[in-house]
This record gives C-alpha cells, sequence and structure tokens, in this order.
C-alpha cells in the first residue's frame, strides 16, 4: 500500500466508539420516525371513521368499512367513554380523544427514542 493511501484510509477512521455512536444515533432517528409516522397513520384512520360516521357513509362500501373495523380496534378504551344520545357526536368525541393520544404519544415516545444516544 503506498503512503498516501494509508494516510487516507486512517483518517477515514473513526475514533473509539464514535461509529457505534453514530450507528446507534441513525437507528434511534429511523425508528423515532417510524413511531411518529404510526401514530399519524392511527390518529388519520380514526379521524376518516369520524368523518364517515359524521357525514353518513355508506357503511356497505368495503372502504369505509374496513377503516371502521380498524377504528374500532385502535379505539379501544376510549369507545364509549361518553355517551351523549346522538351516536354522532359521541364517535367524534371518543375517537377523537383517542386520535389526539395517539399523536401526543407518539410524540412523546418518539422524542424519548431520540434521546437516546
Amino acid at each position: 500500500m503506498s503512503r498516501p493511501e494509508s494516510a487516507a484510509r486512517s483518517e477515514r477512521r473513526r475514533p473509539d466508539g464514535e461509529g457505534l455512536r453514530t450507528g446507534l444515533a441513525r437507528t434511534t432517528g429511523v425508528l423515532a420516525t417510524l413511531v411518529a409516522v404510526a401514530a399519524t397513520v392511527i390518529a388519520v384512520v380514526l379521524a376518516l371513521h369520524i368523518a364517515f360516521v359524521v357525514f353518513s357513509a355508506n357503511q356497505a362500501n368495503p372502504i369505509v368499512h374496513r377503516v371502521n373495523d380498524w377504528a374500532h380496534g385502535l379505539a379501544w378504551e376510549f369507545r364509549d367513554m361518553f355517551t351523549p344520545k346522538d351516536r354522532r357526536v359521541a364517535v367524534l368525541v371518543d375517537y377523537g380523544i383517542a386520535a389526539v393520544v395517539y399523536l401526543i404519544a407518539g410524540r412523546v415516545v418518539a422524542g424519548l427514542i431520540r434521546r437516546i444516544r
């Protein structure tokens, strides 16, 4: 190996542990982004369900049916939290609270993951 190649190669090497820290930072960044995106997607599904109920979407439509099924599972303990007489108001409040909780929890967890370095 010639002298210039050896010098260039040693410049590319990182000090002890720096490469691991950089890899960990990338990994935690990707993981945090995935958590934030997942929380946002869940909130969108819940928001679609709210829109489908409030605007009386055709329940026989496969898209509406599938989104409503997903939202029902994702809203877990928030379903039937409040029981107003109008079903549309109940869905708006209950599923809306669930969507906000998912967004906040997703951002908090993503922020905590990003702090791992």
